[in-house]
């Protein structure tokens, strides 16, 4: 039996995709959050075998909720369900640590045929995901890259952070840094990303899909 946990702010989606699981055999919801925090909380009992969880939540952004659910339990299986296209968040979240990504509109069974082969320790790819993936190990990939995806994990967090309109000083409060630290992610997320001041970040973020 998989063990999954839930993350998902809406509770219609939670309620939806537990009456979905419920229909398979090997599939048991036995955890449910609405937070990065609650679903952390969960991760530390140490009683789930795969998490599914939305990128989009109130409290942090499934890039920082993935950070610390990888710091605590490197191992688990994450799967990220968004409502984000796989072409703003895949590849990034993918290398950060993902065990794979789907879009909301996908079929059902395709979240569940994902969740069998993450908690087999595999990665979970679709078709698209693997050509951006090809794209970007080849000599000329970064050129077909966006620029948010050659941020590093640690990059991407600050950006989104900022895009969001958090100053440095809440942003190195949020994730334990010093403010010279985080002044330091901002200048790079700036030079790799061509952009001059936090208005640029939050107009590429907003362009792009990436912040609602």
């Amino acid at each position: 039996m998989i063990r999954i946990a839930i993350v998902d702010d809406h509770a219609i989606v939670r309620a939806g995709l537990r009456q979905f699981f419920s229909d398979q055999v090997d599939l048991a919801v036995v955890a449910e959050a609405a937070t990065g925090r609650e679903a952390l909380d969960i991760v530390r009992q140490g009683e789930v075998d795969v998490v599914v969880m939305d990128i989009n939540m109130p409290d942090q952004s499934g890039v920082d909720a993935l950070a610390a659910i990888r710091a605590r339990a490197p191992d688990l299986p994450v799967l990220i369900l968004s409502g984000f296209p796989e072409s703003h968040y895949a590849t990034t979240l993918l290398r950060q640590g993902a065990s794979g990504y789907l879009n909301k509109d996908c079929d059902p069974d395709e979240i569940v045929r994902a969740i069998r082969t993450v908690a087999r320790g595999r990665k979970y790819i679709t078709a698209g995901v693997a050509e951006r993936l090809a794209e970007g190990l080849g000599g000329g990939g970064t050129a077909d890259q966006l620029p948010h995806e050659q941020l590093s994990e640690r990059e991407l967090q600050v950006f989104l952070h900022l895009a969001r309109g958090e100053t440095i000083g809440h942003l190195a409060e949020s994730l334990s840094l010093s403010v010279k630290t985080v002044s330091t992610y901002r200048s790079r997320v700036m030079e790799k990303m061509g952009l001059a001041s936090n208005s640029d970040l939050t107009y590429y973020a907003l362009k792009n899909g990436l912040i609602q």
